[in-house]
């Protein structure tokens, strides 16, 4: 059979397919992160404190690290667009759960059943999106779809807080699930019926993803590269109001230059990792820890703080392009019958990442206080760093032995 007849029907619709993914994306990442520029309004109205209202976030992530690998694994065989039509469906009812919730439990409960249309969206997007472009593009593609998250946090999370904050934190939940219809409509209309199908794996097939030290070696990288950010981010507001000395009307303004870095960040991210996805990240990670401690001592300044944000945010998303296309090469490589679960299991790291930054976050402002969470977050990083230089050396000895024997 003639493979090139096969791709290029896929190529050909590859620009409208990634625009739909993308607007998708914008939904889902403003659910994600929108609650960052709320904690207080929501603190305040249901009388609980700024750290269990963090919960929102870490709770939000631990759906997506559970629902991630599970409901991908579960739904191996159904239709890729059948599939993020339905997931847009439970989107859309955990938004408006979250808007009609009254009390904590409820409103966690509603944050963390949308979490699972999250996980299954970015692990079957991520592979979609590499599929159907050629593999040198395949980091720029999938940085492309990534761009909705982006976008979602320059202009979905600024306008979500502003919304939030003039109307009542419910009418910004209400608003992402009109996101959510606007998503589901862009799939129905743009993305293609023929999407290139996964093979369907076997139980044991998914199980060799977790004998694979390469693969446990890019989910710890994942983890502690994205997480560490997040260790600052979650409490971003407060920072900015107690620390930075910003008045509370100035944080939607804020957010939005935050916003504008990650998506700067996330495009650079794409195309410096489409050649070298391990090398790009380790400079990407060094320069991120070293920003995070430069945070600490900048914070107290409102110029010197600004800066020092906004460069955390040009790095927070950098990463995101190279670690997806990491994983889905390694898998490919080692895992091959069980990409998308691999790929769900990255987008499951990512959110370990967010629950244990922002948990992180939550002890440091409870004991030793706010300034202390950027460079608590470097640490995290720094890590990130280790592992990545570790990986690189391995699949380095691993292509000269190859080249040995193929001499």
């Amino acid at each position: 059979m003639n493979t090139q007849s096969i791709k290029q029907p896929q190529q050909k619709g590859g620009t409208l397919a990634l625009i739909a993914l993308a607007i998708s994306a914008f939904g889902i990442g403003t659910t994600e992160f929108v609650p960052v520029g709320l904690l207080s309004s929501i603190s305040d109205d249901l009388s609980i404190s700024i750290t269990l209202a963090g919960l929102l976030i870490s709770g939000y992530a631990i759906g997506v690290a559970i629902g991630a690998p599970i409901l991908t694994a579960l739904t191996d065989r159904v239709s890729r667009k059948t599939l993020l039509m339905a997931l847009m469906v439970v989107f859309i009812l955990g938004n408006a759960a979250a808007a009609m919730s009254d009390s904590f439990v409820l409103l966690l409960t509603a944050r963390f059943i949308t979490a699972f249309s999250h996980g299954i969206f970015f692990s079957i997007g991520s592979t979609i999106a590499a599929d159907l472009v050629p593999p040198h593009k395949r980091a720029g593609a999938i940085a492309f779809m990534f761009t909705g998250l982006t976008v979602a946090t320059v202009t979905g999370v600024p306008l979500g807080t502003f919304i939030g904050q003039e109307f009542g934190w419910r009418a910004t939940f209400w608003g992402v699930a009109i996101l959510g219809v606007i998503g589901m409509a862009a799939s129905a209309i743009l993305v293609p019926k023929n999407l290139k199908e996964a093979p369907p794996s076997s139980f044991k097939d998914q199980l060799k993803i977790l004998k694979s030290s390469r693969l446990l070696l890019a989910f710890a990288i994942t983890a502690l590269g994205y997480g560490g950010t997040f260790v600052a981010f979650t409490y971003l507001a407060p920072l900015l109001e107690e620390v930075t000395g910003f008045d509370a009307k100035w944080v939607s303004v804020l957010l939005l230059i935050y916003g504008i870095a990650v998506a700067a960040g996330n495009m650079i991210g794409g195309k410096a990792a489409n050649r070298n996805p391990l090398k790009a990240l380790s400079i990407m990670f060094m320069l991120q820890a070293t920003i995070l401690v430069l945070l600490t001592f900048a914070a107290p300044f409102k110029i010197a703080g600004l800066i020092m944000i906004f460069l955390m945010g040009l790095f927070a998303f950098m990463n995101v392009p190279g670690l997806q296309v990491l994983v889905v090469n390694l898998a490919e490589k080692y895992v091959p019958t069980a990409v998308n679960v691999a790929s769900a299991l990255n987008i499951a790291a990512f959110n370990v990442g967010i629950a244990i930054g922002s948990f992180v976050g939550g002890m440091i402002v409870d004991s030793i206080g706010l300034i202390h969470t950027p460079w608590i977050g470097a640490v995290m990083v720094a890590g990130a760093v280790l592992l990545t230089l570790y990986l690189k050396k391995k699949e380095e000895q691993s292509m000269v032995k190859q080249e040995q024997k193929a001499g």
